[in-house]
């Protein structure tokens, strides 16, 4: 077992780095996943027609997207190297799974990616239409699949599957990589996430255009790129609810605690559980102190029993539910099945998982074949709840109800805003005189950084709902970190802060000075 204060104060601040980082880099990401496809789709519409107008709009999207690129890819190398220097015993512990679909992703996925790149940006005039089009193409699929293999191995976390425990050398190793590629919370995961890339790209496009036409510039290039990002972003949003949809199936099933966190619930109802449209959560309220769970809640009835398990009636275990155990989610009844452990068993059959491993490893060293081969059995019987061992209080595989549930909400309302946005833009540039009001550009324009807030709020809910594991049930975060010293910890958050926000800055600069000179088209051009 591992020193307490080491843990609380090294844990934190590895947490706190984590978090610093993961933040940073998805600043960048989404918009690559969406802007690239968006850039193609012109490019096409250029080689079919052959107009030069739509070869400067991708110009233009082009140079904003390739400052994005730059800074994602440089965040993202230090997100992966901290998995080496503040996360060393989840690396050793699962690096023969999670190392797979990273390598994969840095052999084939990058490189396609930045292969293509260079022929996109600097082959213009160096190969033909066709080429290069293919090359916009690739780079679109090749950043999406880089994204695969990354979600691939969140889902992984998420869902554990695919695998085995090996005692001799302390690692879980693979044992189907299809059933890790093809896990149904990567799946979901994947295509809600580049999804939600392709609606924030289509805000920021039509944010930008809006810009444009508030100033009187480059009008007529501003409502083409409206109108393409119109039509990309409303196709995406439709995917996007059905990938959320399927998400929350999934949460359901593997991890009943965020979807009880997700929805600040407490207690499961008989007869089917409502789905919270925007509540109140009760300040200071902790799970077993009677304390209603809000002071005020807007709730459509039933809904999440349908979300989670496909049944109005089903019983949705809150988190005194699954603290206490006793049940059987997504039955009808509480009553139909009391199989559900409640979390006090699963601490003691961690311990017991633990213990177990320690005592193999011993009698491997000692040559006591029979002791080992009874360890080694207890331990495969009780290794699901292995993780659990680490903990004392039950109360500490609740994640952060408030930060889950609030950040859920701003997601998905959010969502719908961004939807309308897209219905009137496309509505406005269908017309044949349409105009677009003053409201609805500087709605366009405060988008930007909703749209930002709603894609960060996403990404908390799926990290924050899911602690205090590393690795669902296998793995909790204070048995994951480093033997390093917190103060080294402290220093480099506070070095990564000071980086990350001068690279930001200058980011910023220079996307808005490229934007101010814009694609210089004038309307005549077209």
């Amino acid at each position: 077992m591992f020193d307490n204060l080491f843990l609380s104060s090294v844990v934190e601040w590895s947490r706190l780095q984590f978090a610093l980082t993961a933040i940073f880099h998805w600043i960048f990401v989404p918009f690559t996943l969406g802007i690239t496809f968006l850039i193609a789709i012109m490019e096409t519409i250029y080689v079919k027609t052959g107009n030069e107008f739509w070869k400067k709009t991708v110009k233009f999207w082009m140079t904003v997207f390739g400052i994005n690129f730059a800074v994602g890819v440089a965040s993202g190398l230090i997100l992966e190297f901290e998995f080496g220097t503040n996360w060393s015993n989840y690396s050793w512990f699962v690096g023969d799974i999670f190392g797979a679909p990273l390598a994969i992703e840095g052999i084939l996925a990058f490189f396609m990616e930045s292969t293509f790149i260079a022929v996109m940006f600097f082959g213009w005039n160096k190969v033909g239409r066709k080429t290069h089009l293919m090359a916009s193409w690739l780079t679109a699929f090749g950043a999406n699949l880089s994204a695969l293999w990354i979600l691939v191995a969140n889902g992984w976390m998420q869902n554990p599957v695919g695998m085995e425990f090996n005692p001799d050398t302390a690692r879980n190793e693979m044992n189907s990589f299809w059933e890790v590629l093809f896990n149904p919370t990567a799946i979901s995961k994947f295509f809600h996430t580049i999804t939600s890339g392709y609606v924030l790209a289509s805000i920021v496009v039509i944010g930008i255009s809006s810009w444009f036409i508030l100033k009187g510039r480059e009008k007529i290039f501003a409502k083409k790129s409206i109108l393409v990002a119109s039509v990309f972003g409303l196709i995406s949003s439709a995917v996007l609810i059905f990938t959320g949809d399927s998400s929350a199936h999934n949460v359901a099933h593997t991890q009943p605690m965020k979807l009880a966190a997700m929805e600040g619930l407490y207690k499961g109802k008989e007869g089917g559980t409502g789905f919270s449209m925007f509540g109140i959560l009760t300040p200071g309220k902790q799970s077993g102190d009677g304390k209603d769970a809000f002071v005020f809640n807007l709730e459509f009835p039933k809904l999440l029993s349908f979300l989670g398990y496909r049944n109005f009636k089903a019983f949705v275990p809150g988190i005194d539910d699954l603290i206490k155990g006793g049940f059987k989610e997504g039955y009808e009844s509480k009553e139909e099945s009391g199989i559900a452990l409640s979390v006090e068993e699963k601490i003691r059959r961690g311990r017991a998982a633990i213990e177990a491993f320690s005592e193999y490893g011993n009698a491997k060293k000692a040559g006591n074949e029979i002791v080992a081969a009874d360890a080694k059995a207890r331990l495969e019987k009780n290794f699901k709840y292995f993780g659990y061992g680490y903990f004392n209080d039950p109360a500490s595989i609740i994640p952060n109800v408030p930060l889950c549930y609030y950040s859920f909400r701003v997601m998905v309302w959010l969502g719908f805003l961004f939807v309308f946005i897209f219905v009137i833009s496309l509505w406005v540039v269908m017309k044949r005189e349409g105009h677009f009001k003053r409201w609805m550009l500087y709605l366009s324009i405060w988008s930007i950084p909703l749209v930002y807030i709603a894609s960060q709020a996403g990404w908390i809910v799926a990290e924050m709902g899911r602690q205090p594991w590393t690795i669902q049930d296998l793995l909790p975060t204070v048995a994951a970190v480093s033997r390093i010293d917190a103060g080294s910890v402290m220093l480099t958050f506070f070095l990564f802060l000071a980086l990350f926000t001068i690279l930001l800055i200058a980011d910023l600069k220079i996307l808005f000075a490229e934007i101010r000179k814009g694609p210089k088209i004038s309307n005549e051009s077209v």
